[in-house]
């Protein structure tokens, strides 16, 4: 491949492309016309617009983005994450139309892409799973008597979906039959598909998931592990890696688990299995997803692999570069999620432009965005702006090193998570490294983020407003440098 299309937009097509140009490969950007003036559009060698703004007129239309492919002479196509991503039909198409997908198989995708079909299929491994039913629900009555039989509380499940969208918490018998109706219903609506299953409800989990890679030649590994249990709504917000509470022969059995998921539907490419760990760090198979993660980066820090790389060298047929035993962590990182959203107001999506945006920099320091100052965040697609890692040697060093460089993040015009993301890595819970998927839930409430009396709020106001009418006239960065409680306050306006 001499020329790939990168079939995404934001911060991944940007990470995809710089992988790419390093590497010698030219790169097409496809881009919807509320991203005509984006940063990965100019990056490419070449773009194409490919519709409207809403995705289902551009970055989820197949056909649209393999057109493109062939019209600029593009051999493969990189999907990211979200959008077309996971869908089988796309991998399929690409394949079909003469081009590479830099993925895996439409076979691998389409069995791990069911919940309920990758449980089946990870089941004939061996890998540990959470109690539950292993098809869809037909009859709720025969339901209802699992349910009994594994006991309340229990978890009700879309089979073919994420994010929380058709899942339910049942409580007890007298919820079974209304919960299903609503999971069902909900799953139909966003996915197309309302098959649900049930498992037994694990209360207080962390979330901890695996990297792996496979090459089409039979050749696996697992990149050690990600904790991921900071979330709202069942999506992530802080990820780190490795997790401060795997021990070396868990964290070996885990990973031998992910690779046999892997193995299970032949998988090639960059796949990550996603675990259930409860408080006796007994681990059960939640999903795969078939795809590069938004975290794939902390790996990438603690290993030195580039996981881009690797895909496209997989995607060209080429064996992996290491082997298992060629792997080792080396340090901590910790990611946190930069996302237009309102931490004080349930983190609803925020809207409005950069008035001001300018990211940290330093030793230790990676931001991978997408976004310019100026601009305006969208709100056809995801709100998140930008992914925030720190790198250390030690996980308090990345914790540090993480809240200064949340210090130095300076956005103005929107609200973000970055406040809240100093908040939560400075707790006592995340600290010690004694938390689960509960977090927010247990610990955080918005008033936690008014640190500052009413008088050093205006006092810094002022400050802010007046650094930034001198800045407009000046040098910004000279300023900027000099007044630690503007930054402060600016970037949280």
């Amino acid at each position: 491949m001499q020329k790939i299309l990168i079939a995404n937009r934001g911060e991944i097509a940007m990470r995809v492309m710089r992988t790419a140009k390093e590497m010698g490969i030219k790169t097409v950007a496809v881009f919807s016309e509320a991203d005509r003036n984006m940063p990965f559009v100019r990056y490419a060698d070449e773009a194409i617009c490919i519709g409207p703004a809403l995705s289902s007129q551009s970055y989820l239309r197949s056909e649209k983005i393999i057109a493109a492919a062939l019209k600029t002479g593009a051999q493969g196509i990189h999907p990211g994450y979200g959008f077309l991503s996971e869908n089988a039909a796309f991998s399929k198409a690409v394949t079909e139309a003469g081009l590479i997908f830099i993925g895996p198989s439409e076979h691998s995708i389409e069995t791990m892409g069911s919940k309920i079909g990758a449980k089946q299929a990870a089941k004939k491994f061996d890998v540990p799973m959470v109690p539950g039913t292993e098809e869809p629900i037909s009859d709720v009555n025969a339901a209802r008597e699992i349910a009994n039989k594994i006991g309340y509380p229990i978890l009700v499940k879309a089979s073919a979906g994420g994010g929380g969208k058709g899942m339910r918490v049942v409580n007890n018998d007298g919820e079974f039959e209304e919960q299903i109706r609503a999971a069902k219903s909900e799953a139909l609506s966003a996915f197309g598909n309302d098959d649900v299953f049930i498992e037994k409800y694990v209360g207080s989990p962390k979330h901890i998931e695996i990297q792996i890679m496979g090459d089409q030649h039979g050749n696996y590994v697992y990149l050690f592990e990600r904790e991921c249990s900071i979330q709202r709504r069942h999506q992530k917000l802080i990820e780190e890696a490795p997790s401060s509470c795997l021990t070396e022969d868990i964290r070996k059995r885990m990973g031998e688990c992910a690779v046999a998921v892997a193995k299970s539907c032949n998988y090639y490419g960059a796949g990550t299995v996603e675990f259930l760990v409860d408080e006796q760090l007994n681990f059960y198979f939640l999903e795969m997803n078939t795809r590069l993660q938004v975290e794939h980066c902390v790996t990438e820090m603690i290993t030195g692999v580039d996981l881009v790389k690797e895909q496209i060298n997989v995607a060209r047929g080429n064996k992996l570069s290491f082997t298992q035993a060629d792997l080792k962590i080396t340090g901590h990182a910790i990611e946190l999620r930069v996302c237009a959203e309102d931490p004080m107001n349930n983190f609803l999506p925020d809207t409005g432009s950069l008035e001001m945006y300018q990211p940290p920099k330093g030793p230790g320091v990676r931001v991978d965005d997408g976004y310019e100052e100026g601009m305006a965040i969208p709100i056809f697609y995801d709100p998140m702006i930008a992914k925030l890692v720190a790198y250390g040697a030690t996980r308090d060093e990345a914790i540090d090193r993480l809240c200064r460089a949340i210090d130095e993040y300076y956005i103005k015009g929107i609200n973000t998570t970055l406040r809240f993301g100093k908040w939560a890595v400075q707790t006592e819970p995340f600290r010690s490294g004694n938390f689960d998927t509960k977090f927010i839930e247990k610990y955080y409430k918005p008033e936690y983020l008014n640190t500052n009396g009413p008088e050093v709020d205006e006092v810094a106001a002022l400050l802010a407003a007046a650094i930034w009418e001198k800045d407009r006239k000046n040098d910004k960065t000279t300023t900027l440098v000099a007044n630690n409680i503007s930054k402060w306050k600016i970037n949280r306006k």
